[in-house]
């Protein structure tokens, strides 16, 4: 069995009916044992006290909770009360991200990058949190150009990063060279892949279209192909999805992050595939 470690990412809900949902889920995917469950922030305030619950909730349950912090539209002592609120609660790791203001909202926030927040964290709390940030291997959408993207990347590593989850992406040869762009200039830590399942290829693609990841194009065509044909595409998914992450643990990638989209099933098949977990 492959011993690699992965992740799972949840986004918190926004319903009761939700939240029991996820518990099931959550309950199928635990007994995989990754090695932490992360959840995701909602910046400018839109759905943070149920990140909070959900973090919570996964800690008191004997799981490792890695909650996503955002710094747009937030000020120093809110954030400040949040890493408390993490540190009383047990919570070791926190994946510090910049985020996106939210519509309708003008106030960017006191730290406006990323490598800001990271920077904050360790002044106020020293080495508790391992912290993950955000890589891009087929760039950041609003970078101006890939050099700018590496060098805000290094910024957010030099600032007290201790590892990286990337943005999901097909194109294997994206990863490789942009983790061969990282070691050029001195950046070492860990940068784990990100991995997105795949079970309907609309939402894959209209989620690729605003996010800036590329669905390369013989697999467009395929899944397209199938047209309605939801068994098909799901099927398609899988053996693509394995076969990225087979290539990945081959070529030595320090992990796997799967975006579950509160979702077991999907990310149970892969890792029954691959042989990882338990």
């Amino acid at each position: 069995m492959n011993k690699i470690p992965f992740s799972i990412e949840f986004f918190p809900p926004q319903t009761t009916e939700g939240a029991d949902k996820l518990r099931v889920v959550r309950q199928k995917l635990a007994v995989l044992k990754p090695e932490f469950f992360s959840v995701t922030f909602g910046a400018g305030g839109t759905t943070q006290e149920r990140t909070f619950e959900t973090v919570f909730e996964i800690q008191n349950e004997g799981h490792q909770a890695a909650p996503h912090l955002s710094c747009i539209g937030s000020t120093r002592p809110h954030i400040r009360d949040i890493l408390q609120r993490y540190k009383e609660a047990g919570i070791r790791r926190i994946v510090a991200l910049r985020g996106d203001l939210p519509s309708g909202v003008g106030y960017p926030g006191e730290l406006r990058y990323a490598n800001e927040l990271v920077e904050f964290i360790r002044l106020e709390t020293g080495d508790h949190f391992h912290i993950e940030v955000a890589a891009y291997p087929e760039y950041h959408p609003q970078a101006r150009n890939p050099r700018d993207d590496l060098l805000a990347f290094k910024r957010k590593v030099d600032a007290g990063a201790n590892s990286a989850i990337t943005q999901y992406f097909y194109n294997l040869d994206a990863y490789l060279h942009f983790c061969d762009e990282c070691a050029a200039i001195g950046v070492n830590v860990p940068i784990v892949p990100g991995i997105m399942p795949i079970v309907s290829f609309t939402k894959l693609a209209r989620f690729s279209d605003a996010c800036g990841a590329e669905i390369p194009r013989w697999m467009r065509r395929k899944f397209e192909a199938f047209g309605d044909d939801s068994d098909s595409i799901k099927a398609f998914g899988l053996d693509v999805v394995s076969e990225l992450c087979a290539k990945l643990i081959a070529a030595g990638a320090p992990g796997l992050h799967f975006y579950s989209m509160n979702q077991a099933a999907p990310t149970i098949a892969v890792c029954e595939r691959l042989g990882i977990g338990a």
